[in-house]
Order: C-alpha cells, then structure tokens, then sequence
C-alpha cells in the first residue's frame, strides 16, 4: 500500500534502538526524510547509516537527552519544520510504591509526559498553518492495564493520554491528528531489562521469566519492531486522516477488554 507520504519529513525520537528504530525503519521505507534522535551518538549514526543506504531517504541525527530542556532545543534546532512527529522516551524504572518519592515523579513526568507535550506544542502549529500534521505518541499497554511494578509509568503516560484525549480534538480541524500507540511486550532492549529484573528478583532463570509471559499472551510470543514501526507508518499514513485522539493497543490480545 502507498501510504502517501512520500517526501514528508519526520521526527522520531528515542530511534536508534527498539521500537523507536521500527517506527524510523517504517517511515523511511515510505519514503519520509528522517531526523533521528537518541541519546547514545554511535549506536543513532549506525541505525541513521543503514537507513539511508537501504531506503535512499535524507537522514538527520541529533545526539541528544530529548527530556531535558537543553537536549530538546538542539532537537528542534535541527528538525525545523515536520509534517510528522513520533515521540518516544524510555521508561522509568520498575518497584514498588514504597520505592518512589516526589523526585521520582518528577522524573518520569518529565520524560513520559512533559516532553512529548513540549514537543507537541512546539511543532504542531506549523503543521496547522500548513494544514496537514500527523503526531503518534509511543506510551504503553499500562495505560489501559496498569502494570503493578511499572507505577512510574502507569502515572505518566496516563497522564498524557488524558492530555492527548483533548488536545487532538482541538486540531483535528486543521488536518492534525494526534494518536497514541500502547506497546504491550515487545522484544526489544527495554524487555530484556525488565526481564533481567524480574529474573533476579524472582530466582527463575530468564528463559524460564519469557516463557512464562509469552504464555500469556494470546498470540503465544513477543511483538517484534517491525510490526510496530509498519502499524505507527499507517497512523502517520494519508489514509489515517480520520483517526483522531485513539489509543491503539499492540500488545498481541494480551489485554482482555471489549472496548
């Protein structure tokens, strides 16, 4: 499928690894110029590298802590104008309630809800004066099931659903849409370390940690990057015109709800 984006220019946060590389790799094959993001500079200018090699796009890098107020202004120095906009940060550490305090609040609203709102308030005008803008926001399944040991998060990103959930309704008229995509369990770098986690805290080995929650899911394994870069290109896609402030589960059944 055209997805009709050919010649756009995106901004993909947090994209040198993971699901943020799927969303960057996804865009590319569209046909969309790039401008990554990531803190570590060798491992973005090796995923930048092989991007423009296979998909023949423009490919921009700012090695940069997008969470922090200096890092995001070297980033939107570079981006400029984008017609689209793919935020991602990594997500706090896992404990219990007992574990946190105010600055560790701080800290995960900082990353997982002030940025990404930063980062809306910054770009989407100029996709409004323009007419068309696509904005997905990478938050996580514990939005609609909250994840015990991931309380942090749990706060956060909910947190930015709740401004999402009004905020892109108010520019949908313009031709903006804003749209959130809630990662379940995906094999990338972030699970291997809450596997890591749950193993040495558990005593099981870590093979025996994957096999038990691979059981639990419906689709009987992890999602891959892939997929998830292939299902953020759509949202960003002309076709998705229409979708407007949703929060799009990936999570392979994992989350049993009828709505």
């Amino acid at each position: 499928m055209d997805l009709g984006i050919k010649g756009k220019r995106a901004l993909v946060c947090a994209s040198s690894k993971g699901l943020g590389r799927g969303c960057a790799v996804a865009l590319a094959e569209a046909g969309v110029d790039l401008v990554l993001n990531a803190r570590g500079a060798e491992a973005l200018e090796a995923t930048a590298a092989d991007i423009r090699t296979k998909y023949n796009v423009n490919v921009e890098t700012v090695a940069a802590d997008v969470t922090s107020e200096d890092g995001r202004a070297k980033v939107l120095a570079v981006a400029g104008q984008v017609d689209i906009l793919v935020t991602n940060a990594g997500g706090p550490p896992p404990g219990m309630w007992t574990d946190w305090d105010r600055a560790d609040f701080i800290a995960a609203l900082d990353a997982n809800m002030l940025t990404p709102i930063a980062l809306i308030k910054a770009l989407v005008p100029r996709m409004m004066e323009r007419g068309w803008g696509r904005v997905v926001n990478i938050t996580s399944v514990s939005v609609k099931a909250p994840i015990p040991v991931l309380g942090l998060s749990n706060a956060a990103r909910t947190g930015l659903t709740g401004y999402v959930a009004g905020t892109s309704r108010q520019v949908a008229s313009r031709g903006v849409t804003i749209n959130n995509l809630l990662p379940g369990l995906h094999d990338t770098d972030r699970m291997i370390s809450l596997d890591t986690n749950a193993s040495e805290t558990t005593g099981k080995s870590f093979d025996d940690i994957r096999a038990e929650k691979c059981a639990s899911i419906p689709a009987g394994r992890y999602g891959t990057a892939d997929e998830f870069g292939a299902t953020c290109a759509f949202i960003c896609s002309q076709h998705a015109g229409f979708m407007i402030g949703q929060n799009v589960l990936l999570d392979g059944g994992a989350t049993v709800s009828t709505m």
